[in-house]
């Protein structure tokens, strides 16, 4: 064959091959495209947001997956989705907290130990709870972090980001399954003075019957402002924290309790004696006693508890020689309780002071009518003894 018929051949081939790939291409774009499942957004997600934390929880949603740490703790990575999808920020995506994930494999964790991945991520819950969090800045928690106590409770030890449920209503106010749990929380570093509050009038009523009337922790303590309750301010404004439920009307009435016991305890020498110290050096201690020094702290029992009740009085004799070691049995008789007297509570007090009450005026006014009278008896007479001279 000549060469110029091979160059004919070859460029025949060549424009063949071209004709061939271009039908194949044509006839491509022709068929329909593959259909391509969207991902489905959960309830309260955007679609970006499921297919995110979707991708996240097809590892994380895997039972036992851990991580081994340097100090040989296990770090456990799993994520139950249902609980997430349970919880008040079921609406986030995992990356909104989790800032430095953003490819696979993660990089290596920089924490030493199961502690250091705690305190390294709770500052992110300042991104959406600003208010909360400033609020902790000034806690016993927060202090006490600050001066080198690792162990000290910050948000997440009291708050799973993954399985934390509403805790409030619309209003702000706590939910009563809530109010139930908040003990069991505390009691994860506290679990001495749960042990006492569980089997106190309060704890009883709040664990064992979910009473919403008896307080729960942060009713005294606060919520994320906790102060210190060792210092003498805490001591000395004490009364006006158990005042707040023991004034209301509303609830001390279904128990049958005086809602007397705040202006019973400020008129006495002690209550005086505490009020003035809070007015004028709240943070200097006194030994007159508040409310706990009587009736408890956390363990705080029936008036009328056969063994430790103040009702009884060989143990309110007890109490009192806390302070008073030389007082004798009748020493507790002297005081009223926290009843305004009455003709059913110590009636001798109630009609002694009944008796004043009519008595006391009754002279005054009388010797005030005498004055009133002898002045105006005065003046006439000055007014005739002028109209004869």
């Amino acid at each position: 064959m000549s060469k110029d018929k091979s160059v004919f051949f070859l460029k025949v081939l060549v424009f063949a091959l071209g004709i061939g790939l271009l039908t194949l291409a044509l006839a491509g774009m022709a068929q329909p495209a593959a259909a391509v499942t969207p991902p489905v957004a959960q309830p309260g997600l955007t679609i970006h947001q499921a297919a995110d934390n979707d991708a996240c929880l097809s590892c994380h949603n895997k039972p036992d997956l851990t991580r081994s740490l340097p100090s040989g703790e296990l770090l456990v990575l799993t994520i139950d989705k249902n609980h997430f999808s349970d919880s008040v920020h079921k609406g986030l995506n995992c990356t909104d907290c989790h800032t430095t994930i953003t490819s696979f494999p993660h990089p290596d964790p920089k924490a030493q130990n199961l502690r250091d991945v705690s305190l390294q991520f709770y500052t992110i819950c300042k991104t959406c709870h600003e208010k909360q969090y400033n609020l902790t800045l000034d806690s016993v928690h927060q202090k006490a972090l600050a001066a080198g106590n690792t162990n000290a409770a910050i948000c997440t030890d009291c708050h799973n980001p993954h399985t934390q449920t509403q805790l409030t209503d619309s209003a702000g106010h706590v939910l009563p399954e809530a109010r139930v749990s908040i003990p069991t929380v505390c009691a994860r570093c506290h679990s001495t003075i749960y042990d006492q509050y569980k089997n106190s009038v309060h704890g009883s009523a709040l664990i064992g019957n979910g009473n919403p009337d008896v307080p729960t922790c942060i009713d005294c303590h606060g919520v994320h402002s906790i102060e210190d309750p060792t210092t003498a301010a805490f001591k000395l404004k004490s009364p006006q924290i158990c005042a707040k439920c023991h004034t209301d009307p509303a609830i001390m009435s279904k128990y049958s309790i005086s809602t007397q016991v705040l202006n019973t305890y400020v008129a006495d020498f002690h209550g005086t004696t505490v009020t003035l110290f809070e007015k004028t050096s709240p943070d200097q201690a006194t030994n007159k006693p508040v409310c706990f020094d009587c009736h408890g702290v956390h363990n705080i029992k029936r008036v009328d508890d056969p063994v430790y009740g103040l009702e009884m009085k060989q143990n309110l004799l007890k109490v009192c020689q806390r302070c008073h070691p030389d007082a004798s049995a009748n020493f507790p008789a002297a005081w009223m309780s926290h009843y305004i007297p009455s003709p059913t509570h110590d009636s001798l007090v109630y009609y002694v002071n009944l008796f004043y009450k009519i008595f006391i005026p009754t002279v005054i006014g009388g010797m005030a009518i005498f004055v009133i009278s002898d002045i105006v008896r005065r003046l006439i007479d000055r007014r005739k003894g002028a109209k004869h001279a």
